[in-house]
């Protein structure tokens, strides 16, 4: 659906009050002027009242109709197709949304689609409607104000996505057996969609300041200031995926130390009953030989016999469990 249209003109904000092909007429009549028209997951149906008045190659408007592209940007023959990748960072979840805007930007217009929750663009028309310069800089002002907006969302889920891997590393750390596995590799897929977004903007942001791109060579300045701002991003998300990479090489190394402390303590435990049970075995082998009541067996009506048995018994308990002692089971 259509959020807002305006057009803008010397500085100042005036409202659409007639129909889409009203504004692109009056744009044009005035000359120096421009038309942002906002839209929010628009159907074809709708988009089709914007290719109705302006000539948007058709793979462009499909790539902003469906979404799930890449952040680019794409030149058809004076028109720019840009997309960027917005992010929301959910606290209760700790997960990070990524949503989708594509702009379609020449001398006269700009037509934004915004897809998902993350980045609505009220803030930004506010913000160009406050500052002359950025009115003044026409559409390349826009790009440069959303451009902005998105970046220092970037930094701002960094931060979050910072304080998350201390807390996981505080845990992998804290002296407490507890398998965090499956919360670093839950993190360490967000990081990797935080970079989805934001790595392919390096070389767009790049195209612009190079001054490659003609519709945007007044802002230069403002663009090189938001690269600086990115490839500051862009390092902490490296840095990111690689504590995360080792908290999880430290995490599983702990986990197989204190695997393997458990495997030592169970056999420890394993050869001390194993050795009572040889103890308990040899008084019972005698006994259990005694007490098979043979009429012709050594000692059976012997006055000394039952002591005698006895003695042995103990004798060899003695014997056996100074043997196990010496080899280190008890």
């Amino acid at each position: 659906m259509i959020v807002d249209k305006a057009i803008y003109c010397n500085g100042v904000r005036e409202t659409i009050t007639g129909d889409i092909s009203d504004a692109f007429n009056a744009a044009r009549a005035r000359g120096d002027c421009y038309l942002w028209i906002g839209l929010h997951e628009p159907t074809q149906d709708e988009f089709d009242l914007i290719t109705s008045e302006v000539k948007l190659h058709p793979l462009a408007v499909e790539d902003a109709i469906h979404a799930h592209q890449r952040p680019k940007l794409e030149r058809y023959d004076d028109t720019l197709f840009v997309v960027l990748k917005p992010l929301l960072y959910v606290e209760e979840t700790s997960d990070i949304e990524v949503g989708e805007i594509n702009l379609f930007l020449s001398g006269d217009f700009v037509i934004s689609v915004r897809h998902g929750k993350a980045n609505p663009l009220a803030g930004v028309r506010r913000r160009i409607e406050s500052d002359p310069d950025l009115l003044a800089a026409g559409p390349a002002g826009v790009l440069y104000a959303i451009c902005d907006q998105v970046v220092d969302t970037y930094s701002r889920v960094s931060h979050e996505v910072e304080h998350d891997l201390i807390a996981l590393e505080r845990r992998v750390f804290s002296g407490e057996y507890a398998d965090v596995t499956e919360d670093i590799y839950s993190l360490k897929r967000e990081v990797l969609e935080f970079r989805a977004a934001q790595d392919p903007l390096v070389p767009v942001l790049e195209e612009i300041v190079k001054g490659r791109v003609e519709l945007c060579t007044v802002a230069r300045d403002q663009f090189r200031d938001v690269l600086d701002h990115l490839l500051r991003v862009d390092a902490q998300v490296d840095e990111h995926n690689e504590l995360l990479t080792s908290a999880l090489s430290a995490h599983l190394a702990l986990v197989s130390r204190e695997q393997s402390t458990a495997a030592m303590q169970q056999n420890a435990d394993m050869r001390k009953i194993s050795s009572w049970a040889a103890l308990i075995a040899v008084p019972t082998m005698i006994a259990g030989i005694y007490g098979m009541n043979f009429d012709f067996m050594p000692e059976l009506h012997w006055l000394l016999g039952y002591p005698l048995s006895l003695s042995v018994m103990v004798i060899s308990v003695i014997i056996v469990h100074r043997l196990l002692r010496k080899s280190g089971w008890l």
